[in-house]
């Protein structure tokens, strides 16, 4: 019999095992990372990251068994999931109640995202492409600009080096889904390089369930084909040039209504060269040039309204230095990126903007004290200077546990849809402005990793949608987007993780109030608790994980007249080595066969299985 597992029973559960100090668990192997890049924009050692962060590794994903990025991130702390149905339908990804708009995401350092909706294209992107990511919590735009109120996610593809290396991989599992993966990568002298491409075809699932107004009960299914590489060349010591790339397209059916079999069609292109320099043993500079085209298209209806295309490119270029003194080191940075709605169905979405940055930021240490200083200047074309600042401290009270404090301001520049896009923009839709604090307490002493945090980040002049324009109801009988007084990103996070055998253990739970100050409302599709806890086991070839992935109820809007239940899924996967190279794996997801909404009205899986083979050489 499949169990049933109880949502409320699970958070309780949760909440119970992991009410001791709790942790940073900074990967389910529980192996502290060797670096973090993120937070800093430079290589820094784990110890002295002072940002609360996250690294899901190359080990962790692989041990995952899992087929989808949104997959992978759901189960992550912090992190809330929305889909409008199956894996190829359009999602998004709050972080600490954070909207996506809110989050910048990165691709081995080049920003995505489209410039008329304000968020990344999760759906196109594919893991077989991924090597790690990294998550980093709480407000940085003194480090990346506009729009990192909530944290920032970088995804980082493989990267060669070493002997070289093929990877190859093939899956089947339910909705007819069919994926194969290939990848290769090395060193030869003083060349680098690393490949890989992947597809991936589901026939899927009906997007919608049948109180929806757009239900159509055909399967909504979907293809997913990426190749992603880069190339480094040692031109001296100390003195490399590279280029890398991504594309991934993605073909997919929506559902528009019960008599037409609407499709999408987007496209993610990212290409970037750069130049790392050690102009001498204290100061080291990287140049980066960098694109990344955002194309979508919708097929809805027979008419020709129902058809949209929008294609946006975001063009930068970046100087970055960074200077040591001792231990400490002083980071200078300038920056141009421009947006440009190259193509659109909709003639006033068209146009551009450019925004000039320069920012500096010293990472101090001193004994047990940790400490960093940033600061950045914004100038952009199209809504004027932006000023953004942030100071963190940590002290160590013992090898093992560390407190932190930090506060930053950060700030989310409206989109071109906010702005213009007819019926729903409002022209004169100002910046959203952030303010963060936090604290909290670190420990990990190799084998065992705790950590909470508490923040509290007070958004003002927060965009949110009215079903009623308050602004300009004359133009938008509809609704429209506007600025709010304030809302409020609170909650704390906590997190645990530890070896016992061949046994490894790890659980995280989020309590937030993701609010809008002004009427008091939760923000929609956000839950107030998110919670997460699995054991791994491993002996010989054969490994074998249990996980379950909670969160509590939602409302489906702004004025929290529909509820989105919460729900408990239940998770299994396992691996066995035939050998060294060869590998057969399985995933089952929802075992409990769960019935929930991430969205009113649209679908989502019920148990679905996964299996393949995967061969690495070694």
């Amino acid at each position: 019999m499949i169990p049933h597992v109880s949502t409320r029973a699970t958070l309780g559960s949760l909440a119970l095992a992991i009410a001791m100090p709790c942790a940073q668990a900074q990967s389910q192997s529980n192996q502290a990372p060797t670096v973090v890049v993120t937070a800093t924009r430079a290589a820094q050692n784990a110890g002295d990251v002072l940002a609360d962060y996250t690294l899901i590794s190359a080990d962790d994903i692989a041990r995952s068994n899992q087929q989808s990025v949104i997959d992978l991130l759901q189960a992550q702390r912090g992190i809330e999931v929305v889909r409008n149905g199956g894996p190829g339908t359009s999602a998004s990804v709050f972080i600490r109640g954070a909207d996506s708009k809110q989050n910048i995401v990165l691709v081995d350092g080049v920003r995505i995202g489209s410039s008329t909706l304000g968020a990344a294209n999760w759906s196109a992107l594919s893991l077989a492409n991924i090597d790690h990511i990294e998550i980093i919590y709480g407000p940085l735009s003194t480090m990346y600009g506009a729009d990192a109120i909530g944290g920032v996610v970088q995804i980082f593809t493989k990267r060669g080096k070493g002997a070289p290396n093929v990877t190859m991989s093939a899956f089947a599992g339910g909705d007819t889904n069919r994926t194969v993966n290939a990848a290769v990568s090395g060193k030869a002298e003083r060349l680098a390089y690393a490949l890989s491409a992947g597809r991936e075809r589901a026939a899927g699932f009906s997007a919608t369930k049948p109180d929806s107004y757009f239900y159509n009960p055909d399967n909504d299914g979907y293809t997913r084909t990426s190749a992603s590489g880069q190339l480094g060349f040692d031109v001296a010591r100390g003195h490399e040039v590279g280029a890398l790339f991504l594309h991934s397209r993605l073909e997919a059916q929506f559902d528009n209504g019960p008599t037409y079999d609407a499709r999408s069609s987007e496209v993610l292109e990212n290409m970037a060269l750069y130049s790392n320099n050690r102009i001498s043993a204290h100061w080291s500079s990287r140049v980066q040039l960098t694109r990344a085209a955002d194309k979508s298209g919708n097929d809805g209806g027979a008419e020709q309204f129902d058809k949209s295309q929008i294609d946006t490119i975001q063009t930068g270029a970046s100087w970055q230095n960074d200077i040591a003194f001792g231990r400490d080191t002083l980071q200078v940075l300038a920056e141009r990126r421009v947006e440009k709605v190259v193509a659109s169905s909709t003639p006033e979405l068209a146009g551009e903007r450019s925004t000039n940055s320069l920012a500096a930021s010293y990472q101090l240490k001193r004994g047990a004290y940790l400490a960093s200083a940033s600061a950045r200047h914004d100038d952009s074309s199209q809504y004027g200077s932006k000023a953004t600042g942030a100071l963190a401290l940590g002290y160590r009270i013992s090898p093992a546990l560390r407190l932190g404090a930090s506060a930053g301001t950060s700030f989310r520049a409206p989109t071109f849809s906010e702005l213009y896009y007819p019926g729903y923009g409002v022209a004169t839709n100002k910046p959203e402005h952030g303010k963060n604090a936090e604290a909290g307490i670190y420990f990990d002493n190799g084998a065992t990793q705790l950590s909470a945090v508490h923040f509290s980040n007070r958004v003002s002049d927060l965009l949110v949608y009215a079903a009623v324009c308050p602004v300009e109801a004359a133009t938008h009988p509809y609704g429209c987007s506007y600025n709010i007084n304030k809302g409020v990103l609170g909650g704390t996070s906590v997190a645990a993780a530890t070896q016992l055998g061949s046994f490894a253990l790890s659980s995280s739970f989020d309590w937030q109030n993701p609010r809008d100050d002004t009427t008091g409302k939760v923000l929609a599709r956000r839950a107030r608790q998110h919670a997460r806890a699995g054991v791994d086991y491993g002996a010989g070839p054969f490994t074998a994980g249990v996980e379950v992935v909670a969160s509590g109820k939602r409302f489906n809007d702004a004025d929290n007249g529909t509820v989105l239940g919460g729900y408990a899924l239940l998770n299994l996967n396992a691996r066995y080595a035939f050998n060294r190279d060869w590998s057969a794996l399985l995933r089952i997801d929802n075992v409990n066969n769960k019935h929930y909404e991430l969205a009113r009205t649209y679908a989502t899986a019920g148990i679905k299985v996964f299996a393949g083979v995967r061969y690495a050489m070694q």
